[in-house]
């Protein structure tokens, strides 16, 4: 390892402009930092994007800590250089790495225009700026996060440095195969689980748990063992059945990387979070501490989309939009030297929503794409969401009229967002009168993360948000529920309003405490918008039962369901069989395999089978501890 620096760092003195004072070289993860004692020098973008080009590495150049403006100088050089019209909300110094994190309302103008600003600040104070977008809704997940980050940056600082050590190592087979262990999520949907392995290499494409059983993926088997075998660990997305068991995997010895997008990270740190004390509550072993959350943050590597990165020596990975929730991406893997490509599209959405743009389809080459199934059986459609729309502003408009609430149970993550940007549009044009919408349970602070990343989020949306000044999820119409008080407030108010809460399923969460008191009211109405699993007391309530059993303080009760009753279909961030058809026909380049997961076996069968007749690729739809070798 010692020769193969001793060697780049000569290639990239060779590389710079003399006048360039190279004092270090090393691996980062999958970044090669530069250390140099003079970087005003390269304060020229193009300079290093040729270095890049010519090493075929990510290249972060740093300032020897020598070279430093003293802190309390540089913030006064930052506030003069970057305009005020950027709203700086903090600036605070990483000396580990050399950095000026800067927090401000608009990102963009930090930068400056093609990175002036940028340029200029590291010219003349020799930190290396980096800027952080200050959320309009405070996230605590977020800022907990940072400050976690800093407080264990020498520990993550080596922990980089051993990762890029082992993405750097020298290839030891030339045997040339590619293979793909099931080992959760194949013909069911929850503990979504794969092993990509090549001769050199093995990957872990997510790590879920399957909620309703507490199911974890098949961890045990020789393929997977021991777990810190694993050269890395790839998250399309943070919903629990993907990343859940993430923890666990550092509980039992993994210790390499995590890579995801930043907004998958924070959400998948607040659900994971969540999920533990869920549990703790109702009495249920958990599967890991909140510390085994913390070591997995450590080791978490976060990529945007359409960045191309090392990740094992013949490897290579490249996240683009899945469509699906917030920060959600399909997985490409480049494997060798242009021997084999192959992508896992975790869950997506192949229309464009409120939230985001619909699900790439342009990847430079493609041999084989694992998919998800989960609506892909043949009578899987779904209205569209423009129907989906309109049937929720007329409930809501009905149950108005007459003076009701109308009581949305939904998931914290995605659906929720969808369905408050539908409320917010319809109240600020008119179509919905101006009520109050009550925001109750983790949907308030995975919103706020939402609003942290709008370059995350559709064009329209970023339109919006960026030139006219409009952000749908800071509406004066959202009021937050932070309190039991606040909570019995909304109930015991006689006025009309909207109120979303968790949970989905009317399986727990504060959506419990709404719907004993409004279900007696035929005033009221009670919408689902998402799926409601067999057993649920939302499936029980949809299927038509107007007594439902309540525990209450450990008595038992019977609930009277007077409340109108309302499930409007379309708000689903998966694709249908309609969309995932399409998809398939969409895609730039023809796989030569198409593989089907994450749905019942019927449907992950009949979709498989039906994009083999229309498009003639083979398919395959297998089952778990298969093992499927694609060359």
């Amino acid at each position: 390892m010692m020769d193969k620096i001793k060697e780049i760092k000569q290639k990239v003195i060779e590389s710079l402009p003399k006048k360039v004072k190279v004092k270090d070289v090393e691996f980062e993860g999958p970044f090669l930092v530069v250390y140099v004692k003079n970087p005003q020098e390269l304060a020229n973008a193009d300079i290093v994007k040729k270095l890049a080009k010519d090493l075929r590495k990510r290249i972060i150049i740093r300032a020897d800590p020598k070279s430093l403006k003293p802190k309390e100088e540089a913030e006064k050089i930052i506030r003069q250089i970057v305009p005020e019209d950027a709203k700086i909300t903090s600036i605070f110094f990483d000396e580990e790495y050399c950095e000026v994190i800067i927090e401000a309302e608009k990102p963009g103008v930090v930068i400056g225009k093609g990175g002036s600003t940028f340029r200029k600040i590291l010219k003349e104070t020799g930190w290396s700026p980096r800027v952080v977008r200050t959320p309009p809704l405070k996230s605590k997940t977020i800022e907990s996060i940072r400050s976690y980050l800093l407080s264990v940056r020498e520990e993550r600082k080596e922990i980089l440095k051993r990762i890029g050590e082992s993405i750097n190592r020298p290839i030891l087979h030339a045997d040339k195969w590619v293979r793909v262990t099931f080992l959760g999520g194949a013909r069911e949907v929850g503990r979504s689980c794969y092993l990509l392995q090549t001769p050199n290499s093995k990957i872990l494409v997510e790590c879920g748990i399957n909620v309703s059983g507490n199911q974890p993926p098949y961890l045990y088997i020789p393929e997977i063992q021991p777990l810190d075998s694993i050269d890395a660990v790839v998250i399309t997305h943070a919903h629990l059945d993907h990343c859940g068991l993430v923890p666990v995997l550092f509980k039992y010895g993994y210790r390499g990387p995590v890579y995801l997008t930043p907004p998958t990270r924070d959400l998948m740190v607040l659900l994971q979070l969540d999920f533990i004390e869920v549990a703790s509550r109702e009495g249920t072993t958990i599967p890991y501490e909140s510390h085994w959350i913390r070591t997995a943050l450590k080791h978490c590597i976060t990529l945007d989309y359409g960045v191309v990165t090392d990740i094992a020596p013949d490897v290579r990975l490249t996240f683009y939009n899945a469509g699906h929730i917030l920060g959600s991406a399909i997985a490409h893997f480049h494997i060798g030297e242009g021997l084999y490509n192959i992508a896992f599209t975790g869950d997506f959405k192949f229309e464009r929503t409120r939230l985001f743009d619909k699900a790439e389809t342009n990847f430079p080459r493609l041999e084989a794409l694992i998919m998800e199934a989960t609506y892909g059986g043949s009578q899987d459609f779904q209205p569209s969401r423009k129907e989906a729309e309109e049937n929720l502003i007329r409930i809501v408009n009905e149950t108005i009229s007459k003076g009701g609430k109308v009581l949305i149970p939904a998931f914290a993550v995605g659906r929720s967002q969808e369905v408050m940007i539908v409320l917010e549009e319809a109240i600020r044009t008119k179509k919905i009168d101006e009520v109050p919408v009550y925001i109750d349970g983790m949907i308030y602070e995975a919103t706020a993360i939402h609003t942290a990343y709008p370059e995350y989020l559709n064009a329209h949306l970023r339109d919006l948000i960026f030139h006219q000044g409009i952000n749908p999820f800071i509406s004066e119409s959202f009021v937050r529920v932070d309190s039991p008080s606040k909570r019995q407030e909304v109930i015991d108010s006689s006025e009309p309003c909207v109120i979303i809460s968790t949970s989905g399923m009317l399986n727990g969460g504060p959506v419990m405490e709404y719907f004993r008191a409004l279900a007696g009211d035929e005033k009221n109405t009670i919408v689902f918008v998402g799926y409601q699993a067999e057993g649920t007391l939302g499936r029980r309530i949809q299927k038509g039962w107007k007594e439902v059993p309540f525990t209450v303080d450990g008595r038992r009760e019977v609930v009277k369901v007077n409340m109108r009753v309302e499930t409007v279909d379309g708000f689903s961030g998966h694709s249908d069989r309609r969309q995932l058809m399409n998809y398939v026909k969409a895609l730039s380049d023809k796989p030569e395999k198409i593989i089907t997961v994450h749905g019942e076996e019927s449907k992950c069968i009949d979709l498989a089978s039906s994009i083999y007749k229309t498009y003639k690729i083979e398919t395959r739809a297998p089952m778990n501890l298969e093992t499927i070798r694609f060359i």
